[in-house]
């Protein structure tokens, strides 16, 4: 191709290379570059000595993590709040968008829409505030609704029994409105003769949903859901962290609050990077298992 071209073509898609730069230099900067550190999880890292004059101890951190007491309690509870997220928290947004798609009064639906999006702009620490106003043992609103009506405490906040279906709830409550919007957009393309051929096929509400509103987010709940397995080892620290005490750690001790504490408090930057590494490998393991299925099964996956 001559140069003449080239040049033509690169100036006329000049406005589309601005448009990328910001996020490919977020990439780049935040996402990339400092994937050179990941070299520490096989040196005992010291901050004085830099990355060049740190000893060497090969797979020594890997063998520490598999070989600790603590590691089987780490890996079930991050397995088994990232399963709450996978089939309660996940289903959510798919539900809240079918239901929103089939309100026919707009301005209940923007209504609906509105409030179940502001919980996602509240920072974790205002939710989990909340959630201790509400379910404080001693001076929460709803144990203080029992006492009123004679009924005894319960400790919502310090009972393990309680910790997973509190963690899950809030992240239903402040995640599924915002998460709806991709959904909401995927339904917005559908073309409507489709319901309408429905409803001449004799299909009420329900089958329109179910036989069309349904299938048309099936490529987009494969993508997401494929992007969500890759996160199967992150559980959200913050607000882990912050529901966290020491009457439910037996259940919300996981691989993320176990890096902060050993990484961040202790200093054992090395040990805890061999941590972050092990939770990645297990979930590109994920993600490239669930996108060969789905290319398997005619779906078009995340590459």
């Amino acid at each position: 191709m001559p140069s003449s071209d080239i040049r033509g073509r690169l100036r006329r898609g000049l406005p589309l290379y601005a448009l990328i730069l910001p996020g490919a230099l977020y990439f780049l900067l935040f996402r990339y570059l400092p994937m050179g550190g990941i070299a520490i999880a096989f040196q005992n890292y010291d901050p004085f000595e830099g990355f060049l004059h740190s000893p060497w101890v090969g797979l020594e951190h890997f063998r520490r993590l598999f070989g600790d007491s603590d590691f089987w309690l780490l890996l079930r509870n991050t397995l088994f709040l990232s399963m709450l997220n996978l089939f309660v928290f996940f289903p959510a947004p798919i539900l809240l968008a079918l239901l929103l798609n089939e309100a026919r009064i707009r301005l209940f639906r923007r209504a609906v829409q509105t409030v179940t999006y502001l919980p996602h702009f509240l920072s974790w620490v205002v939710v989990v505030g909340i959630s201790v106003l509400l379910f404080s043992t001693q001076d929460g609103a709803i144990n203080e609704w029992l006492v009123s009506h004679g009924k005894e405490r319960i400790g919502l906040l310090t009972d393990p029994a309680y910790f997973r279906p509190l963690y899950v709830l809030l992240n239903v409550w402040k995640e599924s409105g915002w998460s709806a919007i991709i959904f909401l957009a995927a339904l917005a393309s559908v073309d409507p003769t489709l319901y309408e051929a429905a409803v001449m096929d004799g299909a009420n509400r329900w089958k329109s949903m179910l036989h069309v509103s349904l299938p048309a987010l099936r490529g987009v709940i494969v993508v997401l859901f494929i992007l969500r397995l890759g996160q199967t080892m992150e559980t959200g620290f913050e607000q882990v962290l912050l529901m966290q005490n020491t009457m439910n750690l037996d259940v919300s001790d996981v691989f993320d609050t176990y890096v902060y504490r050993n990484g961040i408090l202790i200093g054992e930057y090395s040990y805890t990077t061999a941590v972050g590494l092990f939770k990645s490998a297990i979930g590109l393991v994920l993600i490239v298992a669930a996108n060969t299925w789905a290319k398997r099964k005619g779906e078009e996956g995340v590459y």
